[in-house]
C-alpha cells in the first residue's frame, strides 16, 4: 500500500492526482515548487519503477512542467529526484524567475519557508484547474 513520506506530509500541501503520481505543493510561497510522488510501495530509485510507470512518471513531470511554464510565466523550469533527505522517489518541478529570492542558485536551503496563506492556495488552485483538465483528479473533488 502506498503511504505517503511523513517528511512530504509535513512540508507540502496536497493538490490532488495524476494516473501514477501524488501532486504536492511546497508549502513555501518563494516559489511555485511542486513534486510528483508515484504512489507505489518502497520505491527509492527511478529504475525500481518498472518500464510502464517509467514511461508514465516522464509524461507526468514533462506535461506539468510543460503547463507550469506557461502558466507561472517561468524564466526556468528545474526538474530534479534527489531524495538526499526524503528517500521516497519523488520529483522536484519547480517554477523559476530571474526575480526570485535564489536566482539563479538552487532553491533548497537558500531562505525560510514563506507558507502560504489560504487565499494564495486557492488563486493557485484556481490556475491549474484551467490547465490540469485530462488524466488530473483534484484532492477533495469527485471524479
Amino acid at each position: 500500500m502506498f503511504v505517503l513520506d511523513s517528511r512530504l506530509q509535513q512540508d507540502c500541501l496536497l493538490i490532488g492526482d495524476f494516473p501514477l503520481c501524488r501532486l504536492l505543493l511546497m508549502n513555501d510561497a518563494h516559489y511555485p515548487w511542486f513534486i510528483l510522488v508515484p504512489r507505489r510501495e518502497e520505491v527509492s530509485e527511478l529504475f525500481q519503477l518498472d518500464a510502464a510507470d517509467q514511461t508514465r512518471l516522464w509524461q507526468e513531470t514533462t506535461l506539468l512542467a510543460e503547463k507550469l511554464k506557461d502558466t507561472f510565466a517561468a524564466d526556468k523550469m528545474n526538474v530534479a529526484t534527489l531524495g538526499n533527505l526524503v528517500s521516497q522517489l519523488h520529483m522536484h518541478v519547480i517554477v523559476r524567475r530571474r526575480e526570485d529570492v535564489a536566482w539563479p542558485a538552487p532553491v533548497w536551503g537558500r531562505q525560510p519557508a514563506q507558507p502560504y496563506a489560504e487565499d494564495q492556495v486557492r488563486q493557485l488552485k484556481d490556475k491549474l484547474r484551467l490547465v490540469l483538465t485530462e488524466d488530473f483528479q483534484f484532492d477533495g473533488e469527485a471524479a
